[in-house]
């Protein structure tokens, strides 16, 4: 039995070491996949959880990293297709029929926005709608490569499409982010 624990006690710490270097980069895609701190959070544990249980198929030597994003990736996916199909719900109880509330106007609680993600400390609101309005094979492989730094083997691996797909999708994903950026860029005396 004292054998028994001790692997498991180092699958457990080897899990949570490799995860641990892995956790703000997921959770950085996740609010950008997302849009939402809650929804990100809820995708990481996710991912978390599924990557855990799986960790013994896991083969050694091979990208962690990349592995760990194709299951935040997937998880994304499959949450994303599972929302489309069910109808627009609304949350009785976030509906609130009083104009005012101690403190704070209904303008000023309309305005909150304490719920979605700002990333604005990354990137102004310009290039957050640029980014946006990339399609989502795009702006995936683009959030990859230039925020989390991944190199073409590694989102290749992500995505499970081949390399050329890769370079393809960012040369794209970036064509389509400069179109998008332009006046931005005249505005900012960026570039020529």
């Amino acid at each position: 039995m004292a054998l028994f624990k001790s692997q498991k006690d180092n699958l457990n710490s080897e899990f949570n070491e490799l995860f641990d270097a892995q956790i703000n980069g997921l959770y950085s895609l996740g609010l950008r996949m997302t849009r939402n701190q809650l929804d990100a959070e809820d995708l990481v544990q996710d991912t978390a959880l599924k990557a855990f249980r799986y960790f013994n198929k896991f083969d050694r030597g091979t990208n962690f990293r990349a592995w760990i994003y194709r299951i935040l990736t997937n998880n994304f996916i499959n949450t994303y297709r599972k929302n489309k199909k069910e109808p627009n719900k609304t949350d009785i109880d976030a509906v609130s029929f009083k104009i005012e509330e101690e403190g704070t106007s209904f303008w000023d609680r309309l305005d909150d926005r304490s719920e979605a993600y700002d990333y604005s400390d990354l990137f102004d609101d310009d290039i957050n709608a640029a980014i946006d309005k990339l399609p989502d094979e795009y702006k995936l492989v683009v959030l990859l490569s230039d925020v989390e730094d991944m190199s073409y083997k590694e989102i290749s691996e992500v995505i499970e499409h081949p390399i050329g797909t890769v370079m393809s999708r960012l040369h794209r994903g970036r064509k389509m982010l400069r179109k998008y950026l332009s006046h931005y860029a005249e505005q900012k005396g960026i570039g020529s």
